[in-house]
């Protein structure tokens, strides 16, 4: 009871800031559930701003580092949010206030056990600061000679801010989700679970460096492409040290013009680069933003910041690598059945339908330059259509789908004429031809024997199971499925508390709103 009362008023404190700074005064009251038009009402009348797009960033910096991580991930699920706000959450920054050198000593020398002058020949202050870690530049000197490195350490007292957000976060997604079918259809605990996963990984510095290893090993012969090398000796989970980069970022294009780089052919290398990570590999750098990219002095694309990565099954990339071919091709009948063949969409619904609503995606961006096509539309006609035949969300298809926006976008900066489709087209063909040809039909083949041979190895305690599963199911039918009566009270009791607390917790914060105004 009283974690609950916790829980809702650091929640109401959330509406509050985002009702003054307008981020509800946009929200139709015709398309809101009967119980929350009275909490929005009283949203609007505190709001001192009316630009939703432009207080969302603003309110969810103000709240702190955990809802500016939130912020940034909801950034990629534009079909939780609504595209206007995922695109509005786009340029929220994540810019902390740097804390003391000293502090990022102390961690590093507990982290590592290490007095910092072993470690590290020169030692900065903060370079960057962010809302888990902060990054300084570092000499070593070893048996390879003397070169700079980056250090990033984890800030002090995160985990735990951290951890109590995401637990609010949690309370509020169950609560949706069991009041609100639409709330259920996004899977709203599943999104929470998501963010607090990937948190979770972006905390321990040394799931940061097995990814970026993992990652370099994939594009070890790409010649267009590299990373920062991991200095493992000075990793450690709150500390994370790699090669410095000496390249120029991808934000500035003056000084890429300066080094007179090929910005057209730089822009198609992005594409598909990335197409390769996720297609080829099934492992992508899931943040592709100009902060993170860098054109190093040989010319090779540089990423850098592996806190976020996004996975595509064998299932997953040969739906990818499909649905792109059918769009590319116009094949439209085939892109939907490639929707129902991977279960993604019901049965229930009809294919040829599905395909003319894919038509209608795919025609007007068919054959046309990047300037001329609107993202945010077509992200918008993918999530309506996902909606109106009850595919249910994927979460690392949005991820995937997301990234490939904001990749898109840092290409069309470089070459606004830039034709994803036609630059994506070499890359789909080759994977396709390789794996869904002859020799990818002979790699089923093979991978389809070796399931046969697990189960064969394992039959013998599968009919084991078997037998004792009809047993049981023999018992409950000859004597049924009982409860005692203290099982029913339980039920009873736990169903009335769950209704009365359903029905009063909109309520309260919106009393606990009013609370904070008369105390502001």
């Amino acid at each position: 009871m009283l974690r609950t009362v916790f829980h809702l008023w650091r929640l109401a404190h959330a509406g509050f800031v985002m009702a003054r700074e307008g981020v509800f005064s946009q929200i139709d009251d015709s398309i809101a559930p009967p119980g929350l038009r009275p909490p929005l009402a009283l949203a609007r009348k505190l709001a001192r701003r009316k630009n939703q797009a432009g207080g969302l960033p603003v309110a969810i910096a103000r709240l702190g580092p955990s809802y500016v991580k939130l912020g940034q991930f909801l950034a990629t699920r534009p079909d939780v949010v609504g595209i206007a706000a995922a695109h509005s959450l786009e340029a929220l920054q994540d810019r902390m206030a740097p804390f003391p050198q000293a502090e990022a000593i102390r961690t590093i020398e507990t982290a590592l056990d290490t007095k910092i002058d072993s470690l590290f020949v020169t030692f900065s202050e903060p370079v960057a600061a962010a809302s888990i870690a902060q990054v300084h530049k570092a000499r070593i000197v070893d048996g390879q000679g003397a070169r700079d490195v980056a250090v990033k350490v984890l800030r002090p007292g995160v985990e735990r801010r951290f951890r109590r957000d995401l637990d609010d976060m949690f309370f509020a997604a169950r609560f949706a989700e069991r009041h609100f079918s639409e709330a259920r259809r996004l899977k709203l605990v599943e999104v929470v679970e998501t963010l607090a996963r990937s948190v979770r990984m972006e905390m321990d510095f040394r799931l940061e460096a097995a990814a970026s290893s993992e990652f370099a090993e994939n594009i070890a012969h790409d010649p267009d492409f590299r990373l920062p090398k991991v200095d493992w000796d000075r990793t450690a989970k709150s500390v994370l040290t790699l090669e410095w980069i000496d390249g120029t970022p991808l934000s500035d294009i003056a000084a890429l013009q300066a080094r007179v780089v090929d910005l057209p052919a730089l822009g198609r290398t992005i594409i598909q680069s990335f197409l390769r990570h996720a297609v080829r590999d099934g492992f992508f750098h899931a943040d592709m933003h100009q902060g993170n990219l860098f054109l190093d002095q040989e010319g090779r694309l540089t990423a850098v910041d592996f806190g976020i990565m996004g996975r595509l099954g064998l299932k997953e990339r040969r739906f990818l690598a499909e649905i792109l071919y059918g769009f590319i091709t116009r094949d439209y009948r085939r892109v939907a059945e490639v929707h129902f063949e991977a279960g993604y969409v019901p049965a229930t619904h009809s294919i040829d339908d599905f395909a003319q609503a894919i038509r209608a995606i795919g025609e007007p961006i068919h054959s046309r330059t990047a300037d001329q096509i609107s993202m945010a539309k077509l992200l918008t006609l993918l999530f309506e259509i996902t909606a109106l035949f009850d595919m249910k969300t994927r979460t690392e298809l949005v991820m995937l789908q997301k990234t490939m926006v904001v990749v898109e976008g840092v290409a069309r900066s470089l070459d606004p004429h830039l034709d994803m489709w036609s630059t994506a087209d070499p890359v789909v063909r080759s994977w396709i031809a390789e794996n869904l040809g002859p020799a990818g039909k002979l790699q089923d083949l093979g991978r389809g024997l070796a399931s046969l041979g697990r189960i064969a190895a394992g039959a013998p305690d599968l009919f084991e199971r078997a037998e004792r599963l009809v047993g049981d199911i023999e018992a409950s039918t000859r004597h049924g499925l009982r409860l005692s009566a203290d099982s029913v009270a339980d039920i009873g009791r736990a169903e009335a508390r769950r209704a009365r607390w359903g029905n009063a917790a909109l309520w309260v914060i919106a009393g606990l709103l009013a609370v904070l105004v008369v105390v502001r």
